[in-house]
């Protein structure tokens, strides 16, 4: 496959936020991909432009002829593009331009871009899927002006009711269907939040059905209460049912509430120092049987998450901004034994072939790989043909609704096709 040119102009994600879309023109036609935008990020993260997006826009421009000379035939000659581009654009501009052009290799050899990664996968990862809402992915914030700020020393509270109403501090409530079938867990999710739904409606007195940037529930509950709400469902396929259908997790997405080395929550107004907070979450992982637990300190604590593994081995702990999908950042998790799954975005790290070295490593070292979305996300659904090939373990993209559902229908496209 060959390149002709090379351009680039300004999308709108799901948040109605900025981002990049790439047309490329090849001899075998024409073909775009759009990169997706994160509101919770990692420190550590790559930048997502060299400077700005528009930025990134006319280096594309500049850069369209220097591609035509390449003959592009499979996954790995990806290094040529990337020789060609290299630190001239960011993250999310160097994913975009490879997905293009792995779709354009794909139609050239008459296949899918999953079978360029791996022809011979069979695995499908399992759903995991962002039922309710809060921090940085949620505006359900209800504290009134005048209440007092100040933040007291764990187990203690403000005096003022109101103060304890606002959104749980931890970002994502999920729901891990057990199931082979990808349609199977699908539907299982989409029933799964609708009950979840009816049970919102009695419990949070200011729920109004609405949902946040991941179409995940939004509610005025803190995180113990949601737990409580989900394990104590007499709903069958949820955490209360005899045998349950579905697992739980979080999304604690630590590092968006620690400052000044406490973690500062806000319902209600307590701080945790990182052996409260290692206390806290492992009463919670222990008394709500919970499978998944995501970024459970900030994003340089290394040593907690090792020290939580290895109490509850039987759960994955998961490092997102703790790894950022960085192949040094996972060697150092791995060396230190602070995680059994990893995050895998893939425009944190914009390049394809850093996201097959960090697949790789992660399982020569048995750690988990869960494919995310982002918060902020566009049509594309390349995503699921990523971690299809790179045999994710867990697929992580919402239940259902928005842009998300179409990748998670492209997954269930790919097993039809396979049956």
């Amino acid at each position: 496959m060959k390149i002709k040119s090379v351009s680039a102009k300004t999308i709108l994600d799901s948040r109605k936020e900025k981002t990049i879309l790439i047309l490329i023109k090849t001899n075998v036609g024409e073909f775009s991909a759009s990169a997706p935008n994160g509101k919770s990020t990692g420190k550590h993260a790559k930048k997502i432009y060299k400077k700005n997006l528009q930025g990134d826009i006319e280096t594309i421009k500049k850069f369209s002829d220097y591609f035509s000379e390449e003959i592009l035939e499979k996954f790995d000659d990806l290094r040529r593009i990337e020789d060609i581009v290299d630190r001239n654009i960011g993250a999310n501009t160097v994913f975009a331009l490879e997905s293009a052009i792995l779709k354009a290799m794909a139609r050239e050899q008459k296949k899918q871009v999953w079978e360029l990664i791996n022809s011979s996968t069979k695995k499908f990862p399992r759903l995991v899927g962002n039922c309710i809402g809060g921090g940085a992915h949620s505006n359900s914030e209800t504290t009134p002006p005048g209440v007092p700020q100040s933040i007291p020393k764990e187990g203690t509270r403000t005096s003022d009711e109101a103060a304890l109403r606002g959104k749980p501090d931890f970002q994502e409530f999920l729901l891990i269907p057990k199931s082979k079938s990808v349609k199977e867990s699908f539907e299982k999710n989409k029933i799964a939040k609708k009950e979840v739904e009816k049970i919102l409606k009695e419990k949070d007195k200011n729920f109004k059905s609405k949902k946040n940037d991941e179409n995940a529930w939004m509610t005025s509950l803190n995180e113990k209460e949601v737990l409580e709400l989900l394990i104590n469902s007499s709903h069958d396929f949820l955490a209360g049912a005899r045998k349950p259908k579905i697992a739980l997790g979080l999304d604690v997405a630590a590092s968006s509430f620690y400052k000044r080395k406490n973690y500062q929550y806000k319902n209600p107004l307590l701080k945790r120092t990182s052996e409260e907070q290692f206390g806290y979450l492992s009463n919670l992982i222990k008394n709500f049987n919970l499978f998944y637990v995501e970024d459970a300190f900030e994003e340089n604590d290394f040593e907690s998450h090792a020290k939580l593994l290895k109490k509850f081995p039987g759960s994955l702990i998961v490092g997102d901004d703790l790894v950022v999908t960085d192949y040094e950042r996972l060697e150092k998790a791995i060396k230190m034994k602070s995680i059994n799954a990893v995050i895998v975005k893939p425009n944190q790290i914009g390049s394809l072939l850093e996201v097959k070295r960090v697949c790789e490593l992660a399982k020569k070292n048995n750690i988990k790989i869960v494919f995310s979305h982002r918060s902020g996300e566009t049509e594309e659904n390349i995503l699921a043909d990523l971690a299809f090939g790179f045999q994710a373990d867990f697929f992580k993209c919402g239940i259902e609704g928005d842009v998300r559902e179409g990748k998670i229908k492209r997954l269930i496209e790919i097993e039809k096709g396979l049956k």
